[in-house]
């Protein structure tokens, strides 16, 4: 419990910093992100605000969070399971690039990664080989957790 305070403290200094306030509602909200080791819907941020903390935040209410905690580079998005992730990095242990997940497409278990910058510029170009342009650089893998693993053999 400690290490979430410090993470929701480190954050808290960071919207300061940049101008922002970290509500009370905004810490649930990233709370529940931060306790979670899969990426979590909107309605399931209203669940755990309800259960843990015996608020009922609307949905278009939780969504705006969402999007505060995106824009302080807080929180993540995965774009084909419109579900949000806290970020790996929030207490800056190192620089944040592009983001990388990979998603277990068993159990929705989800892991920030990081990939080579070669890698990435390699993909670029081969995008831009195929006639396209990159609207971002986040990367969303599906696969298999260790756990999943092990528990299908």
């Amino acid at each position: 419990m400690r290490k979430l305070e410090a993470i929701i403290e480190h954050a808290d200094q960071q919207c300061k910093q940049n101008g922002a306030r970290l509500t009370a509602k905004r810490k649930q909200i990233l709370s529940g992100l931060l306790q979670s080791d899969k990426a979590l819907s909107a309605y399931e941020l209203i669940d755990y605000c309800k259960t843990q903390h015996g608020e009922t935040i609307p949905a278009m209410s939780v969504y705006r969070i969402l999007d505060f905690l995106e824009s302080q580079h807080l929180v993540h998005r995965l774009n084909l399971a419109n579900k949000y992730v806290a970020c790996a990095h929030i207490t800056g242990q190192h620089e944040h690039a592009a983001s990388q997940f990979v998603i277990c497409r068993q159990c929705q278990r989800v892991k920030e990664i990081d990939i080579n910058d070669s890698v990435v510029q390699t993909l670029q170009q081969d995008v831009r080989d195929a006639g396209f342009e990159l609207d971002g650089q986040q990367l969303e893998i599906n696969g298999l957790c260790e756990s999943c693993v092990k528990s299908s053999a």
